[in-house]
């Protein structure tokens, strides 16, 4: 077994643990046991028949001793703890990353998408991630909506990083637990679909050198990719913004991601969305 893939086998295991240890026997109908539970949650051997394995294989499963586990197996898994859609694709992607080292390249954004961001109009924010959440590419108010991307060093145009270590960045975000939740949630499944990748792995390394709230929130094995929703900025120049954001997976570019953002027509962060726009808009044009 390799370097890679052992660590990949034991982080199926944390995982694991994590998530028997969060449900309720008695919800799921289990009888009683007359001896204490001496942690909570799921025993093992209620695991594994669950998910109509044997206990000594599950128990390999959760040692890190497992290999080539098969998706029927995975499936009763996700089944037996209750996973949602998202953690069961990120317990796939534990027992069979998609991306070898031989395809960790930084990505290169093409023309035609900087193209597509450009020709969003002036009052439409988008911008491109890569893997680990790097911003890539963007268009003029992409590059400012929150974060002055063209101010900050390459290395620091990464999202989990702006969230937990730019100085701002609790000012920028009115709901900063809700949105340093997810951001973590989308990095571990980031950490699952790229286990080579070295941008990856350099920012969570960073994060868990440098961010005390970061490993607390790292150690819960939250797992959730948000690709649409609402978000709150207070930008500096105009106020509180209330946006609503969507994410796609670009189908040619497959490890990269565009986000747009729009507000609701008429409403007060539309109007500061346009002020906002047009300032961008103005400087860009006396530089």
């Amino acid at each position: 077994m390799t370097a890679t893939e052992k660590k990949e086998t034991l982080e199926i295991g944390a995982f694991l643990k994590s998530r028997r240890a969060a449900l309720d026997p008695e919800e799921l109908g289990l009888p009683p046991i007359h001896n204490r539970r001496r942690v909570p949650g799921l025993r093992r051997e209620e695991v594994a028949q669950l998910a109509g394995i044997s206990v000594d294989y599950y128990i390999r499963i959760e040692q890190g001793r497992a290999q080539g586990i098969s998706d029927p197996v995975l499936d009763g898994l996700a089944r037996a703890l209750r996973l949602t859609d998202d953690e069961h694709t990120y317990l796939r992607n534990l027992a069979e990353p998609r991306f070898a080292d031989s395809a960790q390249a930084r990505p290169v954004v093409r023309p035609e998408i900087q193209q597509l961001l450009d020709a969003m109009g002036p009052y439409v924010p988008a911008s491109v991630h890569g893997p680990g959440i790097d911003y890539l590419a963007w268009n003029a108010l992409g590059a400012c909506i929150a974060f002055d991307l063209e101010a900050l060093p390459p290395q620091q145009r990464n999202a989990p990083l702006l969230v937990f270590l730019h100085p701002d960045s609790r000012a920028l975000h009115p709901d900063w637990d809700t949105v340093a939740a997810e951001t973590v949630a989308a990095l571990r499944s980031e950490c699952a679909r790229y286990p080579c990748h070295p941008r990856v792995k350099g920012v969570l390394t960073q994060l868990l050198d440098s961010s005390a709230e970061f490993r607390a929130r790292w150690e819960d094995q939250q797992v959730r990719e948000k690709l649409a929703g609402r978000k709150r900025i207070r930008h500096p120049q105009v106020g509180e913004l209330e946006l609503t954001y969507e994410t796609f997976q670009l189908a040619v570019d497959p490890q990269q991601t565009l986000c747009t953002y729009t507000v609701e027509p008429g409403s007060p962060s539309e109007a500061a969305l346009r002020w906002l726009a047009d300032r961008t808009s103005e400087e860009s044009l006396t530089h």
